[in-house]
């Protein structure tokens, strides 16, 4: 028989109920904060442990993903939580190399392993323009054209238009008025390229003859437009770079260790910039980095930067000329970084350049990082998205992630330099063969073999690498196909 509980009895259960539904919502609110900060139960030790986030990508994607041997669900592009630690991570597909990185990953991070290139498993070259000789091979910025110069003699430069698969070739030679000294058969005339411009439009060209030196805009779309630099100014310039996107815009170091900006299109050339320069680079179009010395300290060197616009540079390091010193500017996601080598230890700025204003003092640029390398660094450098940034010291090649503050080291062969093959990619041609590596230096692939000194690229839409290589008629521009579908 039904007994109607108490009045008491039924504020008790209320509260027990009221207690119990409490609870319940805390423990399930608890267990989500927790998961959206990450934490997971560790199934190996029983521990909750803070975890953290990985996003995988491939190129191309479609790509099987492992984490400790674990398959991820999904497929390239996917993600997967694991706990904080060290991890294996091994990316596979059919038709192409593993792919495999281990890191170490901090609690409630975000990492992206988006970088990833696949390489074909079976790897053809195959022939796209024929050479009976080479002495140079360009490649644009923009990667849809070359420029191939056959006869270190001769005024004439083929330009390869590598934009779809079928490449095409068009001879370029410049007009007898150009240069000088054309019909001077003992001028011992030697054309070389120097660079490309931006836009991917001129191209320039060194020319040496009798003792002497000029430099020459090679306009590529219309010949009749290249201008001849040292004539139209009537100064002798040590390097020329080129400032903006016109190809009349550049910066010339003159003999004298002197910056000025050139007008090609006016014809004229500013007032000095930088003095007492040993050498410059440019770095985007408006940037330009430089080694120099102090008149005034003779035993000292020094580095700086000039942006253009600015009334004066800022010398950013100076040190004794027996400690060997470099430097490298880029930016990542609006600061300015830059990276200074002073012998084996590089120092890692960041925040925004000096202003005309505060030239004396780098107060705005903060240091981020620090590393050191196990000898002298030899080439400093930037990747071109600026995440990475790269020391090669004699056989090692040091690594430091602007994104995640990491740092890595590897080997490398020290017969030819790594050069960027893309944002976090690098190459050298060294032992005839053209090996591809990831920005740490793991990865490494032998793509196909070439000849050395050329340059080499992929294609702008990643589907194939191309370099110069020996063939049975002399030397040949070659493709290898990177992407199979």
């Amino acid at each position: 028989m039904f007994k109607k509980p108490t009045r008491k009895q039924f504020i008790i259960r209320r509260v027990i109920l009221s207690s119990l539904a409490t609870a319940a919502v805390a423990i399930i609110v608890t267990i989500a904060v927790l998961s959206m900060l990450g934490y997971r139960l560790n199934s190996n030790n029983g521990t909750l442990q803070q975890g953290a986030l990985l996003q995988f990508d491939s190129r191309p994607n479609g790509a099987d993903v492992y984490v400790d041997d674990r398959q991820v669900g999904g497929r390239t592009a996917t993600k997967q939580a694991v706990v904080a630690g060290t991890h294996t991570v091994v990316m596979k597909k059919a038709g192409y190399e593993d792919w495999s990185r281990t890191l170490t990953i901090e609690p409630g991070t975000l990492t992206w392993l988006n970088y990833t290139r696949l390489v074909p498993t079976e790897r053809k070259p195959q022939t796209v323009a024929q050479y009976g000789a080479l002495t140079q091979l360009e490649f644009s910025p923009d990667l849809k054209w070359a420029v191939a110069h056959e006869a270190a003699h001769d005024p004439s430069f083929h330009s390869i238009d590598l934009r779809s698969e079928t490449v095409k070739s068009q001879l370029l030679t410049l007009p007898t008025t150009l240069y000088s000294e054309p019909d001077v058969a003992d001028a011992g005339h030697v054309f070389s390229i120097v660079r490309w411009n931006t836009p991917s439009r001129h191209v320039l060209i060194s020319h040496e003859f009798s003792g002497k030196r000029e430099w020459i805009v090679l306009d590529t779309q219309d010949v009749a437009r290249s201008v001849n630099v040292t004539r139209l100014l009537n100064v002798d310039f040590k390097d020329l770079q080129f400032a903006g996107t016109n190809g009349s815009s550049l910066y010339g170091l003159t003999n004298d260790g002197v910056i000025r900006k050139l007008d090609l299109g006016a014809g004229s050339m500013s007032r000095a910039f930088v003095t007492n320069v040993e050498r410059f680079q440019m770095y985007s179009t408006k940037v330009l980095v430089y080694n120099g010395t102090n008149p005034d300290k003779p035993e000292t060197h020094l580095v700086g930067v000039y942006r253009d616009g600015d009334e004066a540079s800022s010398v950013l390091r100076e040190v004794k000329k027996d400690v060997p010193l470099s430097i490298a500017t880029s930016e990542y996601f609006g600061s300015d970084y830059v990276a200074i080598a002073e012998g084996s230890r590089v120092t890692v700025l960041k925040g925004a350049y000096p202003s005309a204003q505060a030239q004396s003092t780098i107060a705005s640029l903060k240091q981020f990082a620090t590393f050191s390398t196990a000898q002298t660094v030899d080439v400093l450098s930037f990747s071109p998205s600026g995440e990475y940034v790269a020391a090669q010291a004699g056989g090692q090649l040091a690594t430091y992630e602007i994104e995640y503050k990491r740092s890595s080291t590897a080997t490398r062969d020290t017969s030819r330099p790594l050069l960027w093959l893309d944002a976090a990619h690098l190459w050298t041609d060294a032992s005839d063969t053209l090996r591809m590596r990831d920005f740490d230096g793991t990865n490494t692939q032998a793509i196909m073999p070439v000849a050395v000194g050329f340059d080499a690229t992929l294609s702008q839409n990643g589907r194939f690498m191309y370099a110069v290589a020996k063939t049975d008629k002399g030397l040949g521009l070659q493709r290898v196909r990177m992407i199979l579908e």
